[in-house]
């Protein structure tokens, strides 16, 4: 048997990968804040006798997209979009500081600042808790002013937005936060600034996603090709030496 198909089989792989992000980033084209994913690819010649002619298909390291996505002007008080590279912090389901862009915020029944997920917003303390029937309005700072009726206003938390860069790296997980590749917590920005009455919509191009999905499902069926042909080619072998 032609041990061809191996290597072609890597390639059918890798298509397949290719597909399943594409089709992840394109159904979250209208998420607030997703960042596309990248998959990315690298060929590694396959070494041993005669000449070096074949290639294995490896998956590289993938990241995101860092273009920001269109920002979308909604007037609403706790829509908020961080500006520039800032991120916010929000607690994640396994308990952990995780960050996003989404800033499209709520505040649940416990009087807990959430985000459209649920997950608490995470402050300069934790989780960040507002007065019942108080209402909220977010400083360009990220400073959470709760009014009651005809009260003062009053400070109660401070939404923690982060800075990622060289030295404090991020990468997506499991759950679609992002966390830094140890999982320990970003120190927090002093300089990051958001704007309310604002959302951040997704940087995914539909357009070029259905271009790539089209691209690697053709990939697929000349990878798959190869594999039929190769079992043809060792089936007609099989024929020649059993008459032989």
């Amino acid at each position: 048997m032609d041990r061809f198909i191996y290597t072609a089989m890597t390639g059918a792989s890798a298509a397949a990968h290719r597909q399943q992000v594409l089709t992840n980033n394109l159904a979250n084209v209208s998420t607030p804040g997703f960042r596309a994913e990248l998959s990315t690819f690298r060929a590694v010649p396959i070494r041993g006798d005669g000449a070096s002619t074949r290639v294995f298909a490896l998956e590289a390291t993938a990241g995101h997209l860092d273009t920001p996505g269109a920002m979308q002007i909604t007037g609403r008080a706790l829509d908020v979009a961080a500006q520039g590279n800032a991120w916010f912090a929000v607690q994640g389901l396994d308990g952990t500081e995780a960050y996003t862009r989404a800033g499209n915020l709520e505040v649940n029944a416990e009087g807990t600042l959430v985000n459209a997920n649920g997950l608490p917003m995470l402050g300069d303390g934790g989780p960040i808790t507002v007065p019942a029937n108080a209402q909220v309005d977010i400083g360009a700072d990220g400073s959470v002013n709760a009014r009651v009726g005809n009260e003062p206003g009053q400070v109660v938390g401070r939404l923690k937005m982060v800075v990622p860069d060289a030295d404090n790296p991020i990468k997506r997980s499991d759950d679609g936060l992002f966390r830094s590749p140890q999982g320990d917590p970003l120190p927090v920005s002093e300089v990051a600034r958001l704007q309310d009455g604002a959302i951040e919509g997704s940087n995914v191009n539909p357009v070029e996603a259905m271009v790539g999905m089209i691209a690697a499902a053709r990939q697929f069926e000349v990878q798959m090709r190869m594999l039929q042909n190769g079992e043809g080619n060792d089936r007609s072998a099989s024929q020649l030496l059993s008459t032989s």
